[in-house]
Parts: C-alpha cells; sequence; structure tokens
C-alpha cells in the first residue's frame, strides 16, 4: 500500500554509485513504480568523467512538480549508495532523520590505486555512522552473485530499500514495475535479486530486535 495518500506528499530518493553499477536503472524503476500509483515522477542524473568508474548521482523526486530536477542539500528522504565511499561523498544531501542504505562493495578510484590518497574503509564507516540517523549496511554484490548476476546489484539494493520500511512505495508495486521494465530473460534473476536483498533487511532487523 502506497504511502502517499495526496499529490502533495514528496518524497526524495538519492541514489549513489559508480558507472555500471546500475544506478540509473534503479532511478528509473523506481519512478516507473511511483507513476503506477499515480504520483509525478521524475529521474536526473550527474555522471562524472568517466562513464564507468565514475561517480553516478541519480535523483529520483516524487510529487514535486514545481521544483528543481535535483535534490537539494539536506533534502533527500533516503539515500541508496551503490559504493561506501560515495555513501559518504553523498551523505549532505540526506535529510535529518533520514534512511540510508549502503552496499557494503568498495571500488577504490584511481588516484588511491596509485597510492597518491588512501581509501580506509574503516573510517568512511565510522564518519557514515556518524552522521546518519537510520543506516543499513548490505553486501549486494555478494547478494547479487547469489541470485545469479552481480549486475543484478541494482536490483538487490531495491529490496532492501524496500524492507527498510521507509520507502513510499510497497512491495508489490515496485516488483511490478521491475516486472514490466527489465527484458524478459532477466525478469526472474531481477525478481529474486530483490527478493534476497528484501529479505537481507529484514532478517536482520528481526535479529537486532
Amino acid at each position: 500500500m502506497s504511502k502517499l495518500t495526496n499529490k502533495n506528499d514528496k518524497y526524495d530518493i538519492l541514489i549513489a554509485g559508480v558507472g555500471g553499477q546500475g544506478t540509473v536503472l534503479a532511478s528509473r524503476l523506481l519512478a516507473a513504480a511511483a507513476i503506477r500509483e499515480g504520483c509525478f515522477a521524475r529521474t536526473s542524473e550527474t555522471i562524472g568523467m568517466s562513464q564507468r568508474g565514475g561517480c553516478v548521482v541519480s535523483h529520483v523526486r516524487i510529487n514535486s512538480e514545481n521544483a528543481s530536477s535535483i535534490i537539494p542539500t539536506g533534502n533527500a528522504d533516503m539515500l541508496i549508495a551503490f559504493e561506501l565511499s560515495e555513501a559518504a561523498r553523498s551523505l549532505a544531501r540526506l535529510k535529518k532523520g533520514g534512511c540510508c542504505i549502503v552496499n557494503t562493495q568498495t571500488i577504490k578510484p584511481v588516484s588511491s590505486s596509485l597510492g597518491a590518497s588512501s581509501y580506509d574503509v574503516d573510517a568512511i564507516t565510522d564518519y557514515i555512522n556518524a552522521n546518519t540517523d537510520k543506516v543499513h549496511y548490505i553486501d549486494g554484490y555478494g547478494i547479487a552473485q547469489n541470485a545469479g548476476s552481480v549486475k543484478a546489484v541494482n536490483v538487490v539494493l531495491l529490496g532492501a530499500a524496500a524492507a527498510a520500511g521507509q520507502l513510499p512505495l510497497s512491495r508489490e508495486v515496485i516488483e511490478e514495475a521491475i516486472i514490466e521494465n527489465v527484458p524478459q530473460k532477466f525478469r526472474e534473476l531481477n525478481q529474486r535479486a530483490f527478493e534476497l536483498g528484501y529479505n537481507y533487511i529484514l532478517s536482520k532487523s528481526s535479529t537486532q530486535q
């Protein structure tokens, strides 16, 4: 059941990752799900210098017809980060009390690989924890492998986001958007990836209670 009871209910989702991880498709699936609910939805992307390996940030704005297509700093209701450092980089756009889904996969930038800068996983994680009220970490890459392909990491994270209980869209409507917008030969894979991501967050939440 959608939580968007009227067109004045606005919701902003920021999706951050690097090229090749499927962030753009994830944003379009969420927008498609919102449109199925009768909402206005649009997406916008900011893409780094390199198509693969560069930063990619997708903005999904629901019921914001008269606002910018870019989510302002401190306004995102949810941040879905496909990579650890990209979560830290995008935290400033998340509102106080907003929810953050973080894929624990790390993709070191070229500068770090060449020794020009460091990539300190513990320091990055500490920064995220200190600046986020609600954060869920998930090994999206490993779960996608179990689903059948690492390319399904984007749908794993959508499942996790749906299970976190903060999205205004139901599990069912997101799954319907996946079925309608993914080529038939990949539907079963993506449905399995969504379910595994969803169940991971549910099981993690139950063990913490």
